[in-house]
């Protein structure tokens, strides 16, 4: 049984008494079982261990060799696999979110598919194309889950566009956009334009080939972006490392200008900005001012980071500028004053202008849901956050339940495909498996509470 949402948070809306913060201390952990919060505690204990993330791929490799696939296959899908995934088919993907829609939260279905900046050249687009399949389908999965039970809104996923275009290709583009007279050639119009007729696109610093894999995942985007706008799917365009977001960013603007036309009906295309980028709070106050000026609607899906220490190495190596904040604090500020300024520009520009704020941080959830109160901005409006499935349930339930609308970004797929990409997202996100220390200590508290018979009884 729910209890009511003033246990955890204020009254929707300003009320006369004015602002209160919500309640993230593991109240809303009455609507999970025992079970739920027991694999929970030891999962994310297990992730906290830095070994296991750094070794991770190797550490399954030898459970494999020793215990066989179907005993290894087993363990995992009983512990990393079954808090963090969705599930393989999509019967158990609908399963898992009716769960999620029970206790008022939303999919952001993600498709566990991409090619790292170091890894080996592709061979033809063959492996591209499989994964332009892979993204149709999730847009129609997606879609389905609107049918099912639970609070309806915008359907939004994850796209990674280095799922349908090359690393490769999107570092040299960065190095042609960062040369002299290459804004007319790599404008975001004329990559619309492309897209829209299908006709070859030539740039001058692209070789042939180089040439054709552009044209081709042209293509691929503008498929998604179309199969996606007939199936009322909005699509967030994930953030990779600062060697490829000037391609990224083009490549959204140029989907931006084809998509997010129609301010009314708001963005179908977001791009996400990484606060711990030191250049990131001015390139999106440009961004949001060249979205208004060209008439277009803005979405913007708002997060710390994931890649810093691999930034940082970049850098050292080839002895460029670092481009990451100093510290964790500058970090923060810089998250504060972004969120301050889309909050603001949310304020100005109604549906036209929409924004995930993407954080574990307990800080960061609160002063945005402060701002939106002070702002007038609806609970339930152009403004959503976003977790991560498995993480930071105490904030993401407490979310739910006051009202706001909460999505948990929720990867599904078989455990050859999954697996590996849990640990690589693990050991980009150290910091917020270090960070889930307090879930933790929320976790322990409530199990003990249940042990102890203390408080009224929790469901099984």
């Amino acid at each position: 049984m729910l209890r009511t949402c003033g246990a955890l948070c204020s009254q929707a809306g300003p009320p006369s008494g004015g602002w209160r913060p919500l309640r993230f201390d593991g109240g809303a952990f009455h609507l999970k079982g025992t079970g739920e919060l027991t694999r929970a505690l030891l999962v994310l204990r297990l992730c906290a261990w830095p070994p296991l993330v750094t070794h991770g791929l190797a550490l399954q490799a030898w459970s494999q060799r020793l215990l066989g696939s179907r005993l290894s296959g087993a363990l995992l899908r009983a512990s990393v696999y079954g808090q963090f995934v969705a599930g393989e088919t999509a019967e158990e993907v609908r399963g898992c979110v009716q769960q999620l829609q029970t206790v008022r939260l939303r999919p952001l279905l993600a498709v566990p598919t991409e090619e790292e900046p170091d890894s080996a050249v592709k061979t033809g687009e063959a492996w591209y194309e499989e994964n332009l399949s892979a993204m149709l389908r999730c847009v129609d999965l997606s879609r389905s889950l609107l049918e099912t039970a639970g609070p309806t809104g915008n359907i939004l996923m994850q796209l990674k566009v280095t799922a349908l275009t090359s690393t490769r290709l999107c570092k040299e583009l960065t190095s042609c956009l960062r040369r002299p007279g290459a804004s007319s050639e790599l404008s975001p119009e004329r990559l619309a334009e492309a897209m829209d007729s299908g006709r070859d696109l030539q740039v001058s610093c692209l070789s042939t080939e180089q040439n054709q894999h552009l044209q081709a995942s042209l293509s691929r985007l503008q498929r998604v972006a179309q199969h996606a706008r007939a199936r009322d799917v909005r699509l967030l365009v994930d953030a990779e490392y600062s060697s490829l977001n000037p391609a990224l960013s083009v490549l959204v603007a140029a989907l931006a200008l084809r998509w997010n036309g129609h301010r009314e009906r708001g963005p179908w295309v977001w791009n996400t900005y990484q606060a711990y980028l030191q250049d990131t709070p001015e390139r999106l106050r440009r961004d949001a001012e060249a979205a208004d000026r060209a008439g277009l609607a803005f979405g913007v899906k708002l997060v710390r980071g994931a890649y810093l220490d691999k930034e940082r190495e970049v850098a050292q190596l080839q002895g460029t500028t670092d481009p990451t904040q100093p510290d964790y604090e500058a970090t923060n500020q810089s998250y504060r004053r972004c969120l301050e300024l889309m909050l603001t520009h949310v304020s100005q520009h109604g549906p036209g202008c929409h924004l995930m704020v993407a954080s574990h941080n307990e800080e960061s959830v609160h002063q945005a849901t402060r701002r939106m109160w002070e702002l007038g901005i609806p609970l339930d409006g152009p403004v959503c956050f976003g977790q991560l499935l498995g993480m930071c349930d105490h904030v993401s339930l407490a979310l739910g339940q006051a009202g706001y609308a909460v999505y948990k970004s929720i990867p599904y797929g078989s455990l050859e495909e999954v697996i590996p990409y849990l640990i690589r997202r693990a050991q980009e996100n150290r910091s917020v498996l270090r960070g889930a220390r307090r879930e933790g200590e929320l976790l322990r508290r409530e199990l003990r509470r249940r042990l102890l018979g203390q408080g009224p009884g929790a469901p099984r």
